[in-house]
């Protein structure tokens, strides 16, 4: 196995001011590792430097520490998770309002069974503080936005709620969230598509 130094002078450097594009790299090679790992607590500063073909030092560039680096890994994943249920809600009929909002949360079911360990880090670290008009404030809230204007969606095209719109969005995340957690500490053998079932049957009990 090539020693770190190696593997530093194999990568191309970037070019003067796209440090941005090192940090992603830096994220990519964080995110790949974790996967690998199951967890944060294997994660390395040394370990992510390798495996991006970097010195460490170019590390300390963009992130203080460790705990740092696993805030930045956190806020990527919840973009990659706001672009997977974005792309869902593009990609089904535009005049299935309902059906748009299955989309969303059957990919955020997905992306969640897919990544448990990021998923679990996510969870972990949600930091959810205020704006000074009071308003919420993390990396969690833009999916539950989503969510939120979904159905907002869903009562402009005259679709008749139980609910209002926005505690039918807290109500399906929350009960979808609950469904994946119970999946990733349950049965190991247990069908993922009973997951998806779940969530279509908790959409259809706010919709009349």
């Amino acid at each position: 196995m090539p020693d770190e130094t190696d593997l530093t002078t194999q990568r191309v450097r970037n070019p003067w001011g796209q440090g941005d594009r090192l940090r992603t790299e830096i994220l990519d090679a964080a995110v790949r590792l974790l996967s690998e790992l199951g967890g944060a607590e294997a994660l390395t500063i040394r370990g992510v430097a390798r495996a991006a073909g970097i010195a460490p030092a170019s590390i300390y560039q963009h992130f203080a520490d460790k705990a740092a680096l696993v805030r930045g890994v956190v806020e990527y994943d919840y973009e990659r998770l706001s672009a997977v249920m974005r792309e869902a809600d593009e990609s089904a009929d535009t005049d299935d309002v309902i059906g748009r909002v299955r989309a969303q949360m059957h990919a955020y079911c997905r992306f969640a069974i897919a990544n448990p360990g990021h998923y679990r880090l996510m969870l972990g670290n949600r930091r959810v503080a205020r704006e000074p008009d009071g308003r919420p404030r993390g990396p969690l809230v833009p999916v539950v936005e989503s969510v939120a204007a979904a159905f907002e969606r869903c009562e402009r095209a005259g679709a008749r709620l139980r609910l209002p719109s926005d505690r039918a969005a807290v109500m399906v995340f929350v009960g979808t969230h609950g469904r994946v957690a119970l999946f990733h500490s349950g049965r190991a053998d247990e069908d993922a598509d009973r997951i998806l079932q779940f969530v279509d049957e908790l959409i259809s009990l706010v919709v009349e």
